[in-house]
């Protein structure tokens, strides 16, 4: 994949990721929270190690990928969240 590619694909999921986190905080509270909560529930990979991710193991890269996803979206949510609190 080229440079140009790969930054393209790069811009791509930003802009999916800011509009996830916008969909999510415009929730009405009682739905954003159960969502806040699953997104929370993902942002740390659970592989029963201490340090997740330590023993290399087959698809351990991709699931830390997703987790990291997770909370960067979650992250984003809770910005958006602070913003929409501020006068």
């Amino acid at each position: 994949m080229t440079d140009t590619a790969l930054a393209t694909l790069e811009a791509r999921l930003v802009a999916q990721r800011r509009l996830l986190a916008r969909l999510v905080a415009a929730l009405q509270p009682q739905s954003r929270q159960p969502v806040l909560d699953w997104l929370d529930q993902r942002e740390t990979l659970r592989d029963g190690q201490e340090d997740p991710g330590a023993v290399p193991a087959e698809g351990v890269g991709q699931a830390l990928t997703v987790t990291d996803e997770f909370r960067m979206i979650l992250r984003l949510a809770q910005d958006r969240l602070h913003e929409m609190d501020q006068p």
